[in-house]
């Protein structure tokens, strides 16, 4: 029922009806209010592994993923509140995403053809970073003979072999952690990595040596645009460090894709805003240089020779274009005040 009605997330929890979030909104449904036993039989039938079945009386925070054949997969949190356990199911489709199909930028292509580097798809929870990804790695399978390795935890989209061959592994089933997984991968032949999430310094610091040493890594960060991502993964490193990441980074870093879901102006369903950052001379210059936060200006002046955009400058479009209201534009824009001043000179 939930992905018949385009629901993002399912959620099951004691004391209230199952709620679907549908496009960003939560909306209860008209049933019945969950006992905990209902809740802990779904956590039941959702968790395969059968010593965390045994131990469920004892769970208390619990990922994984699970699929109706046919309907969809669906990536899993199950965790214990006020004593009792609850379930959040996040509803991921059975097809594979296009970079057509979500109506992405031309320009995320060309990123993907990249035989070797970082690209960074960043974002809040819930803001499409895994579709993005997801659509990339469908481009380069359908386009490219590589071998693809994905770390994910948990696995989330399915990919068969197109031209590419795909391996892909969850953390828990497959390998412990996202650093030793990748460490390994540099012995696993691959061309191209995908990282679920940059979570700590071990594994960026792995990611980096992967891109240095001719692989393509794509992965997520949980910031906002260009120059918090580069900032927030220079800061995780000890200050004595700190310089030499840079330069790395600099060299590596081939693209920043920055996205946030926005309410359509029609009300039906979200679209979202994109910040595209593309490496560059000048790009490479100002983060060597420490001057990440003065990005903005060299991604807005390289929109129509490299196909980089601000936030401020797709949101103009999706406005102008009436995919999105003034009020929902200006809400989302870096600086509200700068934006309205842009509109008005355009």
């Amino acid at each position: 029922m939930g992905v018949q009605n385009g629901a993002s997330d399912i959620h099951f929890r004691p004391g209230d009806p199952p709620i679907y979030r549908v496009n960003g909104v939560l909306r209860p449904l008209k049933m019945e209010k969950l006992h905990p036993d209902h809740t802990k039989q779904v956590a039941l039938h959702i968790v395969q592994d059968p010593l965390t079945k045994s131990q469920i009386d004892n769970l208390q925070e619990y990922d994984t993923s699970y699929g109706l054949p046919g309907v969809a997969r669906f990536r899993v949190n199950i965790y214990r509140q006020r004593g009792t356990l609850a379930c959040i199911l996040r509803i991921i489709p059975d097809e594979i995403p296009t970079i057509d199909g979500l109506g992405l930028p031309q320009v995320l292509k060309t990123i993907a053809g990249n035989d070797r580097g970082l690209v960074l798809v960043t974002g809040a929870t819930g803001s499409g970073k895994s579709s993005t990804l997801a659509a990339m790695i469908d481009h380069i399978n359908r386009t490219e003979n590589l071998h693809i390795l994905t770390i994910e935890d948990p696995v989330e989209f399915i990919y068969k072999n197109i031209k590419s061959s795909i391996s892909q592994r969850e953390i828990g089933p497959d390998t412990e952690n996202f650093a030793i997984a990748l460490r390994a991968a540099l012995r696993q032949d691959p061309d191209v990595i995908l990282v679920g999430e940059m979570r700590d310094t071990e594994t960026i610091d792995i990611a980096l040596k992967a891109s240095e040493t001719g692989h393509l890594v794509l992965s997520t960060v949980h910031t906002t645009d260009a120059s918090r991502t580069i900032n927030r993964l220079i800061s995780v490193f000890p200050a004595e460090e700190q310089a030499m990441v840079r330069m790395r980074l600099a060299d590596s870093l081939k693209a920043t894709i920055s996205q946030r879901l926005l309410q359509k102006a029609d009300g039906k369903g979200r679209t979202v805003a994109l910040e595209i950052m593309v490496q560059t001379k000048s790009v490479e210059q100002y983060i060597r240089e420490d001057r990440a936060n003065e990005l903005k200006d060299v991604i807005e002046k390289g929109r129509d020779m490299f196909g980089m955009q601000s936030f401020d400058q797709h949101l103009s479009q999706l406005y102008r274009q009436g995919i999105v209201s003034l009020e929902t534009a200006q809400s989302a824009a870096t600086n509200p005040a700068d934006f309205q001043r842009a509109l008005e000179f355009e």
